[in-house]
């Protein structure tokens, strides 16, 4: 059952994510990236990872894509005001695009997340996260939180100027 699951999930994230790039309207292609996310969110379900399912549906369904939406249409985009891109730079992203995909495939051909969570079946799940994060890495987590912190109060002193 999970196999279909799978397959589904790769086929609704692969097809938004062309629909993204070959999308003439920017609204729908923010619009199909959600959708793309929502269904990365899935494969992290099936990996056994609800935190950071959770955490990915919030993060970037929820923020990243409401201020990309608000910036879209902050901007209101023309096509006619648009300039014309020069066929060295179309050629230029299409090889990086390839680059980018051959190191992709080559990467995952050799992944083994399957038989991680085969061998420990929690590996994923939010209270072992909690254990670890808070027992083991306890002075770490401490520590980044002081230096969000103190990020947020610069910020805050910048913009008093």
């Amino acid at each position: 059952m999970t196999h279909y699951a799978f397959y589904f999930l790769s086929f609704l994230a692969i097809l938004s994510a062309l629909m993204v790039v070959f999308s003439k309207n920017p609204i729908h292609s923010v619009l199909y990236l959600v959708l793309t996310f929502f269904a990365i969110a899935g494969h992290y379900l099936l990996l056994n990872a609800q935190f950071l399912a959770v955490v990915h549906i919030v993060v970037y369904a929820g923020a990243i894509m409401v201020l990309f939406l608000y910036v879209l249409m902050l901007l209101n985009l023309n096509v006619d005001a648009e300039p014309k891109n020069k066929t060295w730079v179309k050629v230029a992203g299409v090889l990086s695009g390839g680059m980018l995909m051959l190191t992709l495939v080559a990467t995952f051909s050799k992944a083994e997340t399957q038989a991680l969570v085969q061998k420990d079946p929690s590996i994923g799940l939010t209270a072992n996260l909690g254990q670890i994060l808070f027992n083991d890495f306890a002075l770490p987590f401490e520590i980044s939180s002081i230096l969000l912190l103190s990020a947020m109060v610069g910020a805050i002193m910048l913009s008093k100027k």
